[in-house]
């Protein structure tokens, strides 16, 4: 009703990408991905990446994800654990050929990392905060960069150089509910009928139309 034409909800753990597909069940316009976040890595069942690939054979199924790491939190699991989570998320994604949700906080340089380490693999950085330098390589590999409501926050110094440097066709606009509402909006609870904000802060970045935009 907000005006939202496609939806790609993306899961934290097992539990939550069920979630996500029975929500894409539920809704045409609503699609779902399927994986581990480094928050959520630790307490796997043995057979956790079985249950990630059998969820992908859905077909409303379309990205594995949101998968990455996370260094930020003191009390997410040990940066080698994660790694070891995210590489073989990854390795299935190069095995399906689906494309990956990357979530990239204080771990940017492991992150890069992992894509030299993967080069069949593509996908998004969601929420991107990486360097432009970063990003050519990214754009370069056939990657998409994700912008969200904290490209419309004064203190953003990176993000509107990226949005201004990438081209239009390798953007995408995300939500990341609840978090990152945009201004004017700032530090409620964050959802989807607030993308016209990020929208229109990329057109003004890029001196266009918000339509153009979107």
């Amino acid at each position: 009703a907000a005006g939202v034409g496609l939806v790609l909800c993306p899961g934290c753990d097992l539990d939550t990408s069920r979630q996500s597909i029975q929500l894409a069940e539920a809704y045409p316009h609503v699609y779902a991905a399927a994986g581990v976040h480094p928050e959520d890595a630790l307490g796997l069942p043995v057979d956790w990446l079985d249950q990630v690939a059998e969820m992908t054979r859905h077909p409303k199924v379309k990205a594995i994800g949101e998968i990455g790491l996370d260094y930020y939190w003191e009390e997410n699991p040990p940066r080698a654990f994660q790694k070891e989570v995210m590489a073989r998320q990854m390795a299935l994604a190069e095995q399906l050929d689906l494309p990956v949700v990357i979530h990239d906080r204080d771990a940017h340089g492991d992150c890069m990392d992992m894509v030299r380490a993967f080069p069949g693999v593509r996908g998004e950085f969601h929420c991107y905060s990486g360097s432009v330098e970063d990003a050519r390589i990214l754009l370069d590999r056939g990657w998409y960069l994700g912008f969200g409501g904290a490209l419309t926050f004064k203190n953003a110094r990176k993000a509107p150089e990226v949005a201004a440097y990438a081209p239009l066709d390798r953007l995408l606009l995300e939500t990341d509910s609840p978090y990152l509402a945009p201004v004017p909006f700032r530090g409620k609870r964050n959802d989807s009928r607030y993308l016209p904000y990020v929208a229109e802060r990329i057109a003004a970045i890029k001196g266009i139309c918000a339509e153009e935009a979107e």
